[in-house]
Formats: structure tokens, C-alpha cells, sequence
């Protein structure tokens, strides 16, 4: 195979010293199992070259079919190790050992040959194929007697590889080394002392054999000797050497070459076996001999292209251990077997339509592993195309334009590539390259739609995807690749970059912060597209963002108004019919659609068989007749939620006063309202109260009787009065879309000082409008009122409701 592939090598530098464009070539040297990624050199320097030109021509290694140890970094321009090497299964014995393959540059087309020399360095210990050897030798022999050792295998080569055998201090043998004319030692073991099996029947020895390398490697064999009796004739083959030829076809079997030796001793001790030694494993595994009649047989196929000759080595032995060896030169013969191998040199499938005659396309390197006409290959093309293959030098070929090309005509071709070899049969290959026509940069991007919109939910996550514009352009390659830019425009005065940005490459909208609907519910963008072409052109694109509603805002009651200083109720007499409205909550909430759907629920109540409350007005009605056992202090809690998913709600509590006038009321939560006023002035209270006992017992007729006229004039005053002072609803109140909100704006204000009985409540206006008109005797009235109590002010809820 190596053999094989420094043919082919030869043959490429032959070619490459026949072109033009051949500008150089340089050698480097570097040691084998180097690291992957290592330097062997800087070719860029040493060629002279700029690294520019190595990527604007793109550079590339071609060794034609032999696997890329080395790979070339246009960046650096450096040679870089991308396979760890083995000199040994490379090059196996053969020095130097070299890599050769070329460096093409295109626009213009040059070549550079470069070659790499591997150097040894020990790194294969010696070593036996068997452990242990074994000998059965006649304590006749005679002194001077030879016995065939087996030989120490060290792939390394020179200095490193073998270079002495050392057999362990004995009275009886010593080494004898022969060398021979392929550089091996034939290792002999020397009787230099008669053997008396009587006094020594067993002997073992150590062999070692060591290289040269440093450190020194060594590897080791046993040798056992049995000593026997008489046996003075050792097997003598007729020939030293047997030559053989075989097809590299041949089934499995085929005997191939027969040997023969003989032996003068008779009986047992002139009985020959045959068998092969001194030969590297991989021999073994394609050849065996009959040990009985010699002949040497195929084991598996061969193949010519890996291997063309070998050499086997055959030993001969007695049964007195005495043996003679021969070798077996044995020449494949070459079969056209193997298809020719087409290479296309240049991976270039682009061409300009505008491109000159002559233009080189491709340049195709074509090789047949056989031998002879076997070998010999010729290629064409398919016909009626503007295309031509022109033959530059042996095995290689340009494929050229010989005609105008035009785009709009075709706008690419099939082109294949044909290659038969002159064997009988003969074998071929084809290959099709697909080649393009490129255009110029005449067509400018288009959108799929003139314009787009797009729906994002408000509380987005900054750098969510809203939306993927898309445009095309009819050109080719660069021209048509189209990069997307966001336009500079404003939305409110702030710009678009701020809300929005686009992914050059994929169109793809994202948000840049998130959005609230209730700020902004939409806006315009304008995206260009635009591609890659020189000029560029471009096309536009409106986008408009539509900011879709989310269920993020909690219900706003706007009436009954909530303080925390004082409560007013809102008064149900008890003469009121079932249905009676009571009053109306009104809530708002600021989400749109569904979300600000609002629904209203009683939750809690002082008497719930009492009041209700409607479910999407908010309306508060009596369900039954007002009875004199009803409590006059009545607090509602109501919940008003939204229907957003999930809903949100506020409560709001309702005080009511069943009662049919003011002191009625007034005198149902005197003690209610002092609790605290007597609490923090107990001390002083019972002081006084001790005072005074005696004043009272004589004032209490006069000052009941004061009472209850009183309360019977105030009654008659509020029975004849018409004016609507409880209970309260706000101006322009109404429900025409059933949602319970108001349409307008409301304000309510509260005048408060430290004590809350003097504190003046001001009912709210809407626009222009008065909301509560009072005469001044009734205004004096409601703020003496005022003044005198807190109706329904519970220690445990400062509510107001107004």
C-alpha cells in the first residue's frame, strides 16, 4: 500500500511541476506521534505568502485519495497536525519516511508543493512473537552446532531499532548474529560445549533483545532445552530461497509454493514438520504451510494495492530438534479490480454568468490503484453543455467553459463527469457536479404582506418574541441574503428602540421593556429589509404592535367613599317596601373588555334576609317589609370583582340605619358614640357624678320631659321636609351598559379636624352640576346632627361611606 501511495505521490509532483502556476515548494521535518494540533511550520512565512492571500484565495491541502495527517490554518497560516502519526504503520520499514501533498490557491489557481519528513523516535520495545521457545537438542551434537532463534520484532528504524540480542551466561551455548541483505540478523544459537544429558537434561536460557533508542528498550524470549540422545543430522531444504507468483484473486486455499528438505537421520529422528517463523504477524494471518508436505497455502484474499511481495520464512525441524530454514519470495500479480477514483480538486459550484471564455471551473484529479493499462484512464463529460474538459497533465484534468453562459437561460447544470479505465473489463466511475449561475443584484428584498400586525399581552417579559416579518429576494446567494433594520421613528415622543428591536438576521420582532395597556395600547414600526448585494437594496415594512389587555388591575370602589375618621349611613325608613333601593355601590375598574366586567356580591351582613344586592348594578334593595324588630345598625360588606382570569375584587362596607328620623337614630347610639370619652375621663366622671347625685334626683323629671319634646319636634321637622338628604347618590348616576361603574368623574371631599364631631363632610360635584342643595335651616340641622354624633361609628371599623 505504501508502495502504492508514494507511485501516486511521484506521479502528482511530476504533474505539478508540469503546470504553470507551480510558484514553490518546501520541506519540514518533524518526529512522529506528535500531539494533535502541533506546529510543523509556518508556511505562510516560508512561502512568502500574506495570510490574506491564503483566505481570499482559499487555501486547501489536496493529497489526492491518502488520508490528511496534516490540516492548514488560513487564519495563521500554519500547518497543523490532525492526525497523530505513526511512522511505523505509514512507512513500515521504508526511510526516509515522507508525507508529499500541495496546497492550491485559487483566483489566481496556484500550487505549492509542500513535503513532511517523519522522523523515528523509539517508542516500540522489541519483542518476540512467542514468549518462550523450546528445543529438544541431541546430546551428540558437536561443538559449533547451530540452532535457529527466533528474531526480536522492533518496528522502529535506525539507531532505534534493533541492534543486539544478549543470551544469559551458560557453560554451553553463545549467539552467533548473521547479517543479511534486507538489514535483518539471522540470531543462532551456538553449542560451545558438548551436552551430557546425564548431568543436565533441562537448560533455560534468557534472550534479550535491545535497540538503540534512549532510553534503551529491550524485550525478552525463554529458551528451554531438552537434551537428547543421538541425533547428528539436521533437515536441509534443496533451496535456500523459493520464488512464487499468485493473482491477487485467488480464492482461499490456493497453494502456492511447495518446499522441501531431508533429513540423512532414519527413523523418528529424520521425520521433518514445516512451519513458518521469523515473519511479522500480518504475513501469518495470509499464509499457511502443511507441516507435514510443505506446501504453503492462501489463508485469505490479497490485495495488490496494499501489499505486491512478500517474504516468508520456513523452518524445517527433525524429531532431534535439529533444523534449516528457507524464505519463500512470493509476487501478487496485479487484476483490474479497482474503479478509477475521480477527485474534484476545487469544491468551487458558483459560477458568474458574466464569467470569460476559458473560465476554469474545476480542476478533477483522477486515479486508478491498478497497474498498467489497467491503470490508464481516460474522462468525458456530457454533451451538449457550455462546458469543455481539457486534459493538463496525466490523470489530470480542467473542466473550462467554452461558451457563453446566461442565468436566465439555465440557471444551473448537471454536469457529469465519466471515467474508464483500459482493463478488460474495463471499470469506470462518474461523478456530477451541480454548478450554479450567479446573478447580479437586480432584485430588492419583498415583504409577504404590505403590512403586518402584531398582539403582545401587557406585563411582558423585556426580550419576549412578538412577531417574525419575512421577505424575500429573488437573487442569488450574497444578493439574496436579507438582514432586517429597524427604521428610526418615535412613539410619544420616546423611539421605537426603546419599546421594540428586530433580529437582523430572522426578522424577529422581540420587546425591549414591558408593556402596560393602560399607558399605551398600540404603535407603529417600520422594519427594513435589506440585502446583501453591493449596492444593497432595500424595501419597507409597516408593523403595527397592538398591546393586548391583562387582568392587572384590582377594582376601584368610587361610592360609598371609604375614610377611616368617620362613618355615614345611609338611612331606610321603616316604612320602606320590599325593593326599596337603598343605595348603589360604584366601582371602576381600569382594564378593558372582560377584565373590567365587574359583578357585585353581598358578603357579609348584619341581617341578610334583609337587603340584597344586585349582581351587576350594584344596587342594594330591600327583599322584604321593614319590620319595627329590625336593628336600626345595619353593616353591609360588599365584594365587587372583575371577570378576568384570575378575577380580582375590593370590598366596601355600607353602613345603614333603618330609622325614621334622625334621633330616633341619634338616641339608639348616644352611649355608643361617648363609650370612649367616658372611658378616658372615668376618674373625673365619678367624682362629678358624686357631685352631683343629689341635683340629679331633683332635675331627672324636668330634664325627661325636656327630652321627649325634643325628639317629637325634630320628627315633625324631617317628616314635612322634602329634601333628599339621606340617603345620598352620586350626580348623574346611571347603568345603561349594566356594568355598575360611573361614566364621569367624581370627587369627594372631606373636611376633618382633631375631634371628629365637629368635622363638616362636602358632597362631591360633577361638572357644573350642584349634587345636594340645602337651605340654611336644614344645613344648620344636618351639621348640628353632625356635630352631635357619629351614626353607626364602630370602634372596630372607621369607615366612612359617603
Amino acid at each position: 500500500m505504501w508502495e502504492g501511495t508514494m507511485r501516486r505521490q511521484v506521479l502528482l509532483f511530476m504533474w505539478i511541476l508540469s503546470l504553470g502556476p507551480v510558484r514553490g515548494q518546501i520541506s519540514y521535518s518533524i518526529p512522529e506521534e506528535m500531539a494533535k494540533g502541533s506546529l510543523v511550520g509556518n508556511v505562510a512565512q516560508d512561502l512568502g505568502l500574506d495570510v490574506k492571500r491564503l483566505r481570499s484565495g482559499r487555501a486547501r491541502i489536496y493529497t489526492g485519495d491518502s488520508v490528511e495527517y496534516v490540516e492548514l490554518n488560513r487564519d495563521r497560516g500554519v500547518l497543523l497536525i490532525k492526525e497523530r502519526i505513526d511512522r511505523e504503520a505509514l512507512c513500515r520499514r521504508t526511510t526516509p519516511c515522507a508525507l508529499h501533498f500541495q496546497i492550491i490557491l485559487e483566483n489566481p489557481m496556484e500550487f505549492y508543493s509542500i513535503t513532511v519528513e517523519i522522523t523515528d523516535i523509539n517508542d516500540n520495545t522489541p519483542s518476540f512473537e512467542k514468549s518462550d521457545m523450546k528445543f529438544k537438542i541431541s546430546e551428540s551434537a558437536v561443538t559449533g552446532a547451530k540452532f535457529l532463534l527466533e528474531r526480536a520484532v522492533d518496528p522502529d528504524i535506525g539507531i532505534n531499532g534493533l541492534q543486539s540480542y544478549v543470551l544469559t551466561r551458560n557453560d554451553h551455548f553463545g549467539l552467533n548474529l548473521k547479517d543479511q541483505p534486507d538489514g535483518g540478523k539471522i540470531v543462532e544459537m551456538v553449542l560451545q560445549k558438548p551436552l551430557d544429558r546425564e548431568k543436565q537434561e533441562d537448560i533455560s536460557l534468557l534472550l534479550t533483545a535491545m535497540d538503540g533508542g534512549e532510553p534503551r528498550l529491550s524485550g525478552t524470549a525463554q529458551i528451554y532445552i531438552t537434551v537428547l540422545d543421538v541425533n547428528d543430522n539436521a533437515p536441509v531444504f534443496t533451496k535456500p530461497v523459493y520464488k512464487a507468483s499468485i493473482s491477487e484473486n485467488a480464492p482461499k486455499g490456493t497453494i502456492i509454493s511447495t518446499v522441501s528438505a531431508s533429513d540423512a537421520d532414519k527413523g523418528s529422528n529424520s521425520k521433518i514438520t514445516y512451519s513458518i517463523s521469523n515473519t511479522a504477524a500480518d504475513v501469518r494471518d495470509l499464509f499457511e504451510i502443511d507441516e507435514l508436505n510443505g506446501n504453503l497455502m492462501l489463508k485469505t484474499r490479497l490485495d495488490y494495492e496494499n501489499e505486491r511481495k512478500y517474504e516468508i520464512h520456513i523452518q524445517a525441524s527433525d524429531e532431534g530438534g535439529l533444523t534449516d530454514s528457507c524464505k519463500i519470495s512470493v509476487e501478487v500479480l496485479d487484476i483490474n479490480d479497482n474503479k478509477p477514483v475521480i477527485n474534484m480538486m476545487s469544491k468551487t459550484n458558483v459560477i458568474s454568468e458574466d464569467s470569460n471564455l476559458g473560465t476554469v471551473v474545476t480542476m478533477v484529479n483522477v486515479q486508478d490503484l491498478d497497474s498498467g493499462e489497467n491503470g490508464n484512464v481516460q474522462c468525458t463529460i456530457t454533451e451538449h453543455l457550455p462546458f469543455t474538459l481539457k486534459s493538463t497533465s496525466s490523470n489530470f484534468y480542467s473542466l473550462v467553459t467554452d461558451s457563453d453562459l446566461d442565468r436566465e437561460r439555465a440557471s444551473e447544470y448537471n454536469i457529469s463527469i465519466t471515467c474508464c479505465d483500459e482493463g478488460v473489463p474495463s471499470l469506470s466511475s462518474s461523478v456530477t457536479l451541480t454548478l450554479h449561475i450567479s446573478d447580479v443584484n437586480d432584485n430588492a428584498p419583498v415583504f409577504e404582506r404590505s403590512s403586518y400586525e402584531a398582539y403582545i399581552v401587557e406585563n411582558n417579559t423585556p426580550g419576549l418574541s412578538i412577531f417574525t416579518v419575512k421577505a424575500t429576494d429573488a437573487d442569488w446567494n450574497q444578493n439574496a441574503r436579507v438582514s432586517y433594520i429597524l427604521e428610526d421613528s418615535s412613539v410619544n415622543g420616546v423611539p421605537v428602540s426603546s419599546y421594540v428591536s428586530v433580529s437582523a438576521d430572522s426578522g424577529v420582532i422581540h420587546a425591549v421593556r414591558s408593556f402596560d395597556y393602560e399607558h399605551i395600547k398600540d404603535f407603529h414600526l417600520c422594519v427594513k429589509a435589506q440585502d446583501g448585494g453591493s449596492p444593497p437594496l432595500s424595501s419597507n415594512v409597516t408593523v403595527k404592535i397592538m398591546i393586548q389587555d391583562q387582568n392587572d388591575n384590582a377594582p376601584q370602589v368610587l361610592y360609598p367613599v371609604q375614610t377611616s375618621s368617620s362613618v355615614v349611613a345611609e338611612m331606610v325608613p321603616r316604612s320602606a317596601d320590599v325593593g326599596y333601593l337603598v343605595t348603589k355601590v360604584v366601582a371602576v375598574d381600569v382594564d378593558s373588555g372582560q377584565n373590567a366586567w365587574l359583578s357585585y356580591k353581598l358578603q357579609k351582613a348584619t341581617d341578610r334576609a334583609l337587603f340584597e344586592v344586585g349582581l351587576q348594578n350594584g344596587e342594594i334593595r330591600t327583599i322584604r317589609q321593614v319590620t319595627d324588630k329590625d336593628a336600626v345598625k345595619q353593616r353591609l360588606t360588599v365584594v365587587v370583582e372583575d371577570n378576568g382570569q384570575p378575577s380580582r375584587s375590593a370590598t366596601v362596607n355600607v353602613n345603614v340605619a333603618v330609622a325614621d328620623s334622625f334621633p330616633e337614630v341619634l338616641s339608639e347610639f348616644t352611649d355608643f358614640t361617648h363609650d370612649k370619652e367616658y372611658n378616658d375621663n372615668l376618674t373625673f366622671y365619678l367624682v362629678l357624678a358624686l357631685a352631683v347625685v343629689s341635683f340629679l334626683f331633683i332635675t331627672c323629671l324636668v330634664v325627661i320631659i325636656s327630652v321627649k319634646i325634643y325628639r317629637w319636634r325634630q320628627s315633625r321637622v324631617l317628616y314635612h321636609s322634602s329634601l333628599p338628604v339621606i340617603p345620598y347618590y352620586p350626580p348623574r348616576y346611571s347603568d345603561t351598559l349594566g356594568t355598575g361603574t360611573l361614566q364621569h368623574v367624581y370627587n369627594y371631599e372631606v373636611c376633618r379636624t382633631t375631634d371628629s364631631r365637629k368635622s363638616d363632610c362636602k358632597f362631591g360635584r360633577a361638572g357644573s352640576q350642584n349634587v345636594l342643595i340645602m337651605e340654611p335651616s336644614c344645613t344648620g340641622t344636618m351639621q348640628r346632627i353632625q356635630n352631635e354624633k357619629n351614626i353607626l361609628d364602630e370602634p372596630d371599623s372607621p369607615v366612612e361611606v359617603s
